[in-house]
């Protein structure tokens, strides 16, 4: 059975309703809850006809969402640790926020603070404040960070992404000449993301039913380097969180072997468009969950015919 998932980006919307994605946007629930609610409007009047929704990245779904819900602290999750670790974050009225880049190069991974010190940053003392507030208006119901609807899906970026973000492409040349200090920060990474997330949940007394697990490089690695960095950690917080979802970007077939036979908490799949469904049937079966998203090319064409191919 095929379904399709259609989510509108911000800077579609910046442009239809003049809409702005500023700082206030990410750091004020209230104001980001106006501006969603006409993002919503919009897209459930003029795009009803494709099942569109709005949401950050594919990440939220339409069946878990009401209009009560107001997002705090919806910023992608590996921005929000690297804030935690001195980036700066970086809005733009018309497409997604960032961070400043490589927030941890140059330093050494033995200084990282200890994962549980993170709660008492201004940033997450911030966001407790709002989901508490939230919790005190019956008309209101607080999605806290690193979750993005009711479902209780929770969302990180994967550690070897997070890393190349933190401490820049010299990540790759690191895995193979100079392995322990960048192993340490992946599983620094996975520590700070489990306690992010149970805190969170706590706050917004949200029952975590999956984690999505976004390791976009995934596609950068091969499986030994995939199995060494990267799986260590999903099985780390398949065991804490619970069962995982994981996303890869680009072509992914030489990962799915290996996610098969040494990731025991994996519960779907999501991949870049490049990745051979035919490959993730033959390895994982017919009934296993995946998520597959067209090539952007295609995505951006003038014609259909692009993308009716590639469906095909």
């Amino acid at each position: 059975m095929l379904n399709l998932e259609i989510s509108v980006s911000k800077g579609y919307l910046a442009n239809a309703i003049d809409v702005a994605f500023d700082r206030e946007y990410y750091f004020d629930p209230l104001k980001r809850y106006e501006t969603d609610q006409r993002c919503h409007e919009y897209v459930g009047r003029e795009l009803s006809d494709i099942g569109a929704f709005y949401t950050e990245s594919n990440l939220g779904r339409f069946e878990y969402y009401d209009p009560s819900q107001v997002l705090v602290g919806g910023i992608q999750p590996n921005m929000i640790l690297g804030m935690l670790l001195g980036a700066e974050f970086i809005a733009n009225e018309k497409m997604d926020a960032d961070i400043s880049p490589e927030c941890w190069s140059g330093r050494d991974v033995d200084d990282l603070p200890k994962p549980e010190s993170l709660l008492s940053h201004e940033i997450v003392k911030l966001f407790d404040r709002q989901v508490i507030q939230l919790k005190g208006d019956p008309e209101k119901t607080p999605i806290p960070p690193f979750f993005w609807d009711a479902s209780g899906r929770a969302a990180i970026h994967g550690a070897m992404t997070t890393a190349q973000k933190f401490l820049g492409e010299s990540i790759f040349m690191d895995m193979i000449i100079d392995p322990e200090p960048l192993g340490k920060m992946i599983r620094w990474i996975v520590e700070a993301n489990i306690v992010l997330v149970r805190h969170f949940a706590e706050m917004a007394g949200i029952e975590i039913s999956m984690v999505h697990i976004g390791e976009c490089s995934s596609c950068m690695v091969g499986p030994q380097q995939f199995e060494e960095f990267v799986v260590p950690g999903l099985n780390r917080i398949g065991e804490i969180l619970g069962p995982v979802r994981l996303h890869s970007c680009g072509q992914s077939n030489h990962i799915l072997e290996v996610c098969k036979s040494s990731v025991p908490g994996l519960c779907s799949l999501d991949l870049g468009g490049e990745t051979s469904l035919a490959k993730v049937r033959e390895v994982f079966g017919k009934s296993f969950p995946v998520s597959i998203a067209p090539e952007v090319t295609d995505l951006t064409a003038h014609s259909p015919d692009a993308v009716l191919g590639w469906l095909e």
